[in-house]
């Protein structure tokens, strides 16, 4: 069975080292890469990959935002988190949005395609060393505080406050999601009644504590 897969990272790095890995196994072909999520999103459509090995800290468009889409437009498509964060509230994000998988960037080999398989096979991935962390938090019931208010905004909301929280004008984030510079203001005055926040400088600490953007 060959098996293809879009790798979606911000690092150039980290995407040679995963396609030298990954095409030296019989049957995976890497079809495309994408340095953002926006790109993952387009890159997605075009080529339709069986897997997409998504991260989450990505410009313009974070992974678990990336995904949400992703798996609305194109649910036959398997999204994959690869990460550095273990923190629960980023893998119940992460599942949420509609990812099959999760797993740490230190991961071996052998578990990144164990986890590639798994997921084609319709089935579940979650690395045995955050297992713990997601069974925590259902068992006691108590999601992170960042990701209940982020859960509280809209996902056009959440791309307007990522792109706000990299430095993007008004006039810019208004062309680079086709809206109106208008309805970009009224999404900016949203957000921050909704999070209680009042200037640009809160706004891009709370999406760097909520993992919409790391700005590396």
């Amino acid at each position: 069975m060959s098996i293809t897969i879009l790798l979606a990272d911000d690092h150039q790095i980290m995407r040679d080292g995963l396609r030298a890995l990954l095409e030296q196994q019989p049957g995976i072909t890497v079809v495309a890469e994408a340095n953002t999520g926006r790109l993952a999103l387009q890159l997605a459509q075009e080529t339709r990959p069986d897997v997409v090995i998504m991260d989450i800290s990505m410009p313009e468009l974070n992974g678990i935002d990336a995904t949400r889409q992703l798996t609305a437009k194109l649910p036959a498509i398997k999204v994959l988190i690869l990460s550095m964060h273990a923190d629960k509230g980023f893998v119940t994000g992460a599942f949420q949005a509609g990812a099959a998988g999760f797993l740490l960037k230190d991961c071996t080999t052998e578990e990144l395609i164990r986890a590639v398989h798994t997921v084609v096979a319709h089935q579940i991935y979650l690395s045995p060393r955050i297992a713990g962390v997601v069974m925590q938090d259902y068992v006691h019931r108590y999601p992170p505080c960042e990701t209940s208010a982020v859960s509280r905004l809209t996902g056009k909301e959440r791309e307007v406050l990522q792109l706000m929280a990299e430095g993007w004008s008004t006039k810019g984030i208004a062309a680079r999601l086709y809206v109106s510079v208008k309805t970009v203001e009224t999404h900016r005055s949203q957000i921050m009644a909704k999070l209680g926040l009042h200037s640009i400088a809160e706004l891009t600490k709370y999406a760097i504590r909520a993992g919409l953007t790391s700005l590396d």
